[in-house]
C-alpha cells in the first residue's frame, strides 16, 4: 500500500483537479460502515498495542516518498501566529519551528532552543539556541528573531499570546544564540507554550514593520522547519517539500508532504481505505468509520497524540444579545442538553461529559473540581422550562417562546448532527432555532470580529495549563475583536478576572487550586457557555506509516521523523 500511496500522491500533485478520483457510492460506504441502524453507546477505540509496542522497532527509517494527509476543513490562512483555527495547526508546524518540543508527560524537550535555565527567582529564563539554523530563504535564525516573535508578534496578535506571555517584559539578546526572557513575576506555565504549534518563530527580516495579517508571507510562510511551503491550490491541496538544509541533519525522511482538502466525509474514508491518503487526524474520518476501521489490517485508529489539547465541546452564547444576556435562559439550555446522548449518538462514544471550563484531565493536579452546579439531573427539562418562564419568556399560543439562529462549527458531519440535535432540544423548550453553516473564514469573522450571532457550537483546546488554554475565554482583557477563540461570548466578571489573574502567578499549589475551584463554581453558575463533553479525537493512519505520532501534539508537529515502510 505504501507504493500505491506514493503513486497516488504523485498523481495528486501533478493533477489535483481530477477530484472525480475520489467519487464513491455514498450509500455503499454508509452501509459498509454500519451507519444505518447502528446502535448507540459504542465504546471508544483503545490505542493500538502494535504502535505502543513500537511496531517499527529495529527498522531503519526509509527516506523518500510523499506523505499525503487529509486536513479537514481547509485552513483559512497559514498565519498560525495570529489565527489558531484547528486546521492551521496541522500544516504550519511543518514549516515553522518552536523553541521547545514535548514528551507525552508534557515535559519540555529541545527544539530551536537546545538548552534552557530558569533563574533562581523564577523571573528569567535563558535559552541557548541551536547554531547554524537558517530560514528557508537562507537567512540565519538568531536571538533577534526570538525577541521579535515573542514581543512584537505573539504577545500582541496571537489569540493566546497576550495571556501566555503576559509576564514577559522583555527578551534580551546578549549574543546571536542566547535569548533571555525577563519576567515581571514567575510564570511556570510559560514553558508549556513554546511549541511550533503554539509559538512559531518567525523571520524578523520578512515581518518587521509590516502589516502582519496582510504580509505576503502570511500565506507563503518562510520558517526554519523540515518542509518548505511550495503551493496552495485553494479547495484542493497544500504542498510542502523537503528542506535539504534542515538543521537536524538527516531529517526529514519524506521528500514531500501534501495536505489534501476533501469535503465529503465518506470520500475521506474511502481515500484512506484505498491508500490514496495515509493520515487523517482530528476526526477527519468520521467516528462511525473509525470504529469499523479499528479492526482493519491496513490502518491504525488511535486517540493518542491529543494529550496537550484536552479539548472540550461547547455551546457558546452571545451574552450581550437578548435572550442570552439572561443567566436563567443560558442555564435552561445547559439543563436541556443530554450530554450522554450526544457522546453516544453523535461522537460514538469518543468522549466523556464535561462539567465546566476546566477539563477533568486536570484532576491529577488538583485544579479540577466537580463541585459545581450540575445540569445532568433527572428532572432537567422541567427545570429548564421553569427557568425560561421565570426569565420572562413564556410560551406563546403556538408553543414558541422566541427564535434564534444557531451557527454550527464548520468542521464536518458530527458538527452538523450536533447542530440538528441542539435544534430539536431547543424546539422541545419552545425555542425555534434556525441552523446556519458557513465556511471557516466567514464563521470566524461572524463570531470573533462582528459578534453577529446568538448561539454557536465550538470546541476549545484547554491545553496543559489553564493560563494557556482556559483563561483566554473568560478573562475580560481577552476580548479583542478580530482575534479568534478568545472570549467570543463577551461575558465578563470582575471577580473571575481577579481569580484568573491571581491563579496565574500563585506559586503555592494548594492556593492556586483553590482559586481555580472558585473560578469554576462562579463561571458554571453564570453559564456563558454550555460545557457539553470532553472530546476524544481520533487519528486514522496507514499501518506502514511510522513515527508520525511522536508527541502529545501529534499532527500539530513537524513530521520530521515520519517515514513509510516499503
Amino acid at each position: 500500500m505504501a507504493d500505491r500511496t506514493e503513486k497516488v500522491a504523485e498523481d495528486i500533485v501533478a493533477d489535483s483537479g481530477q477530484d472525480e478520483r475520489f467519487a464513491i457510492d455514498r450509500r455503499r460506504f454508509i452501509q459498509a460502515s454500519g451507519l444505518l441502524g447502528l446502535s448507540a453507546g459504542i465504546a471508544g477505540v483503545p490505542f493500538e498495542a502494535a504502535w505502543a509496542a513500537g511496531e517499527a522497532a529495529g527498522d531503519t527509517p526509509r527516506k523518500g516518498g510523499t506523505l499525503v494527509m487529509v486536513v479537514q476543513p481547509e485552513p483559512p490562512t497559514l498565519a498560525s501566529y495570529n489565527n489558531t483555527s484547528g486546521p492551521i495547526g496541522q500544516v504550519a508546524p511543518k514549516v515553522y519551528d518552536g523553541l521547545l518540543e514535548y514528551d507525552f508527560n508534557l515535559n519540555p524537550l529541545p527544539g530551536l532552543a537546545k538548552s534552557w535555565d530558569v533563574g533562581a527567582d523564577g523571573k528569567s529564563v535563558t535559552f541557548k539556541l541551536e547554531e547554524g539554523v537558517r530560514f528557508h530563504d537562507g537567512k540565519p535564525f538568531t536571538s533577534a528573531d526570538v525577541q521579535y516573535s515573542i514581543m512584537e508578534v505573539l504577545k500582541k496578535v496571537h489569540p493566546r499570546g497576550p495571556t501566555s506571555f503576559q509576564e514577559v517584559e522583555a527578551v534580551d539578546t546578549p549574543d546571536a544564540h542566547t535569548a533571555i526572557f525577563r519576567l515581571k513575576r514567575p510564570a511556570p506555565y510559560l514553558m508549556k507554550a513554546l511549541s511550533a504549534y503554539e509559538s512559531p518563530m518567525l523571520p524578523k527580516h520578512l515581518f518587521a514593520g509590516t502589516d502582519l495579517q496582510n504580509n505576503p508571507h502570511a500565506n507563503q510562510p518562510v520558517g526554519t522547519g523540515p518542509f518548505k511551503f511550495v503551493e496552495w491550490r485553494r479547495g484542493q491541496l497544500m504542498r510542502f517539500d523537503r528542506n535539504p538544509d534542515y538543521w537536524r541533519k538527516g531529517l526529514p525522511y519524506f521528500d514531500r508532504v501534501v495536505a489534501r482538502f476533501i469535503g465529503e466525509a465518506q470520500t475521506r474514508t474511502a481515500a484512506l481505505e484505498r491508500g490514496e491518503v495515509a493520515f487523517a487526524a482530528y476526526n477527519a474520518v468520521p467516528n462511525v468509520d473509525a470504529k469499523r476501521l479499528s479492526t482493519s489490517r491496513e490502518v491504525i485508529v488511535t486517540t493518542k497524540g491529543y494529550e496537550m489539547d484536552a479539548p472540550v465541546v461547547e455551546l457558546e452564547f452571545n451574552t450581550t444579545r437578548k435572550p442570552f444576556d439572561n443567566q436563567k435562559v443560558r442555564q435552561a439550555i445547559a439543563y436541556a442538553i443530554d450530554r450522554k446522548f450526544v457522546i453516544d449518538n453523535i461522537w460514538f462514544g469518543y468522549g466523556k461529559p464535561a462539567t465546566g471550563p476546566i477539563s477533568s484531565n486536570f484532576k491529577g493536579t488538583g485544579m479540577y473540581t466537580a463541585d459545581v452546579l450540575r445540569f445532568d439531573v433527572p428532572n432537567r427539562m422541567a427545570i429548564a422550562n421553569k427557568l425560561l418562564d421565570e426569565a420572562g419568556y413564556p410560551r406563546k399560543a403556538d408553543g414558541t417562546r422566541f427564535e434564534i439562529v444557531h451557527d454550527i462549527t464548520p468542521y464536518g458531519e458530527e458538527w452538523r448532527r450536533f447542530g440538528e440535535y441542539v435544534q430539536q432540544v431547543l424546539q422541545e423548550l419552545g425555542i425555534k432555532a434556525s441552523l446556519r453553516y458557513e465556511d471557516v473564514a466567514t464563521w470566524i469573522r461572524r463570531i470573533y470580529t462582528n459578534y453577529d450571532y446568538d448561539l454557536t457550537s465550538d470546541w476549545l483546546k484547554t491545553f496543559a495549563d489553564p493560563v494557556i488554554g482556559v483563561q483566554r475565554q473568560y478573562w475580560s482583557k481577552a476580548i479583542r475583536p478580530g482575534t479568534p477563540w478568545v472570549n467570543g461570548t463577551r461575558w465578563t466578571s470582575p471577580r473571575v478576572d481577579e481569580l484568573l489573574e491571581s491563579a496565574a502567578i500563585e506559586p503555592d499549589v494548594k492556593k492556586r487550586n483553590a482559586l481555580y475551584h472558585e473560578f469554576q463554581k462562579l463561571t458554571v453558575e453564570a453559564s456563558p457557555i454550555v460545557w457539553v463533553m470532553e472530546l476524544e479525537f481520533t487519528t486514522v493512519y496507514n499501518r506502514k506509516l511510522q513515527d508520525a505520532i511522536v508527541s502529545p501534539l501529534a499532527v500539530n508537529t513537524s513530521f520530521d521523523r515520519a517515514w513509510m515502510k516499503a
